[in-house]
């Protein structure tokens, strides 16, 4: 053990109550990497603050000394955003899990980041009040803020951006600000809080977050359908969102993705390419939207459709659906998966999927494509041999197709992963114009580059 390190824990120790820090080996592991691919990097200490004072004390410390700092949630993320590429400090959150204040009224929740998505509804419940964004993860709220995170509920509430209304944050030199308030909308100045979020630790560290909520539903429905084509299942999506219905998710899994699923959920859904959907209202409106909507897939080649009533049989649908990388994990033991983004007008999104299915196809890497229709997003899970060169270069070949084809058509190289390590490379050619003021920013906020160093802004 170097001998700074050892000065290094004692500081941050000295800086917590219970002196919450460590060095042990097993934790710096656990904290060298997330679910993505990216070669994993061990921060040189782990701490644990338990408040905004304690945060605030670290960051000084940090940026005084030109020390790294690097927030952890629950190390879900897909990019490689909480891997400590240059060391330093690894922020953990897990000692600041409280669901602070419930406002019913104006459907409001402040929490602290390390609150996790199934915790905070949980808290929520007795409100009658629920948090919407799903990632499928349950990954904590403030790593969902500083990705920018969505899901499969995105079609109908939005992303996490559309959610967030006040975030508390610890600049690099140790301020703290507040970035917005508790009314609905603001016309004052620059929209600071949706600057902070998406923008993955590198311009300061979340301490509280205050968040938008809804009612629960009085009905939900679930259902899949299935067609003969990805393509005819895409164009018939599109036709549901111009219809009105109330839709609240719509997910395509490919036909390799349900075979997949049938596998490791022990379903045994048609293996075709299918829509699955939901749809949330009051208990006269659902059956008759989601009536609708069969007719109008079955005119665009919707083949089977069966409806999901029962809450159990709802829930192992979209188990089902969450666990797919999973699913695809457990089924090629051995191989490494490589799980990629991107997001595309509607009108260019049936295009999109063919082509990166077709792509995979030709260069000969086994996966699957899947997504958020509804929002314009999909998914590319690659399934490759990580030390094998020659299947590490065709993921990544098929990785560059996809982003590059959605560039080309108006789209974006991440809908909801992130730019982290994987995407910085795209940053550029998607944002030339204003990647110099994004530098800008980052500069201003973090003079020393301190924060989450090597993302993003490289």
């Amino acid at each position: 053990m170097k001998t700074a390190q050892i000065d290094l824990l004692l500081e941050m120790k000295k800086r917590t109550s219970e002196k919450r820090a460590t060095q042990n080996e097993t934790i710096l592991q656990q904290h060298s990497r997330d679910e993505s691919y990216h070669t994993p990097v061990s921060p040189d200490v782990v701490v644990y603050p338990s408040s905004t004072e304690e945060i605030s004390s670290i960051m000084s410390f940090a940026n005084e000394h030109g020390i790294p700092v690097v927030p952890f949630g629950a190390g879900s993320s897909l990019e490689g955003h909480c891997i400590p590429v240059k060391g330093g400090i690894s922020l953990n959150f897990q000692e600041m899990n409280q669901v602070l204040e419930v406002r019913p009224e104006d459907f409001l929740v402040k929490v602290q980041p390390g609150v996790t998505r199934t915790q905070l509804n949980l808290a929520l419940k007795k409100y009658g009040l629920f948090f919407p964004v799903d990632p499928g993860a349950d990954a904590t709220i403030g790593g969902m803020a500083a990705t920018n995170a969505s899901g499969t509920t995105s079609v109908k509430y939005g992303i996490m951006r559309d959610q967030v209304r006040n975030l508390k944050v610890v600049l690099a030199d140790g301020k703290v600000i507040n970035t917005g308030g508790l009314a609905a909308k603001s016309s004052a100045g620059y929209h600071l809080t949706g600057m902070f979020v998406g923008s993955e630790g590198t311009l300061g560290v979340f301490s509280e977050i205050t968040l938008k909520v809804y009612g629960i539903p009085e009905a939900i429905l679930a259902a899949r359908c299935t067609f003969d084509s990805v393509q005819s299942a895409v164009e018939a999506a599109a036709s549901v969102l111009g219809s009105g219905t109330g839709i609240a998710r719509m997910e395509l899994v490919d036909e390799r993705s349900i075979v997949q699923v049938n596998k490791n959920s022990d379903t045994s859904y048609t293996e075709a390419p299918t829509l699955f959907l939901e749809f949330q209202g009051n208990p006269a409106s659902v059956p008759y939207e989601a009536t609708l909507t069969k007719e109008l897939l079955e005119s665009f080649g919707g083949l089977e459709w069966v409806e999901e009533h029962d809450s159990l049989a709802r829930a192992k649908l979209w188990e089902a659906r969450h666990h797919l990388a999973y699913a695809f994990k457990h089924g090629y033991p051995g191989k490494s998966m490589m799980f990629t983004d991107v997001c595309l007008p509607l009108s260019e999104l049936s295009g999109a999927i063919v082509y990166a299915r077709e792509v995979m196809d030709t260069v000969g890497v086994p996966g699957a494509v899947l997504g958020h229709v509804g929002d314009g997003n999909f998914h590319a899970i690659l399934m490759y041999d990580q030390n094998d060169l020659q299947e590490r270069e065709k993921a990544d070949k098929v990785n560059a197709e996809i982003v590059n084809y959605a560039l080309q058509k108006g789209g974006t190289c991440t809908g909801e992963h992130g730019i982290g390590i994987g995407k910085a490379k795209y940053l550029a050619e998607e944002h030339a114009d204003t990647l110099p003021i994004m530098s800008g920013i980052k500069k201003q906020l973090d003079p020393n580059n301190i924060l989450n160093p090597g993302k993003i802004i490289l």
